[in-house]
């Protein structure tokens, strides 16, 4: 008898503690504490270019794993070639199964912690606005893409499939509002490797 009421007793307190929330992802706005400026479209494809001053902090969206990463600025104006049109930057996947993906950074920004498989939390530096890539010459500023995880190659993927403003409003608001379903509808829509553009 006393058995069952330590058993009862131990049962209720553990029901009624206080437990941790099971919350959706939280979503932060990729550049952090500066004055930013951006558009609602963007040329050719799927993205959106945030103005900011050299040297502004680029943070992860949201909590995940870091995918890809680029330290070398491989771009020349003479190729131009798509895979290496963002210069420096950093991509991550999402807890909500969505990368994210941040280029142009400024050359020695990115942390020697930022590797492939790392995980990161909303809110963590992955490096700095810049001019790198096809962007030399232009205003500093990150390119932003949201789309579903590819092959490491899958370049035109990467840089954007859906257009981020409205992601970008909300979060600068300070509201979580997901990707999830339009990544899900676009990807159902062009396929997992939809094919190379040809510009």
């Amino acid at each position: 008898m006393k058995f069952r009421g330590l058993t009862s007793l131990v049962l209720l307190v553990t029901l009624l503690a206080p437990s941790p929330a099971q919350a959706a992802p939280v979503y932060v706005f990729p550049v952090a504490n500066c004055e930013v400026n951006y558009a609602r479209a963007h040329h050719d494809y799927a993205a959106t270019d945030i103005l900011a001053k050299a040297g502004c902090k680029f943070v992860a969206p949201t909590d995940g794993v870091v995918d890809e990463v680029s330290r070398k600025d491989k771009w020349s104006g003479k190729t131009n070639l798509g895979i290496d049109r963002g210069g420096l930057y950093v991509s991550i996947i999402g807890t909500d199964g969505v990368r994210y993906y941040g280029s142009h950074l400024l050359k020695g920004s990115i942390p020697k912690s930022i590797q492939p498989g790392v995980t990161v939390t909303a809110g963590q530096v992955l490096g700095a606005i810049g001019a790198t890539g096809s962007a030399r010459g232009t205003s500093p500023h990150l390119h932003f893409g949201i789309s579903w995880p590819t092959p490491p190659d899958t370049w035109w993927v990467r840089r954007g499939e859906v257009l981020p403003w409205k992601y970008l409003d909300a979060w600068k608001a300070g509201k979580d509002l997901s990707p999830v379903k339009e990544v899900n509808a676009r990807k159902l829509k062009v396929g997992e490797i939809p094919p190379l553009p040809k510009k």
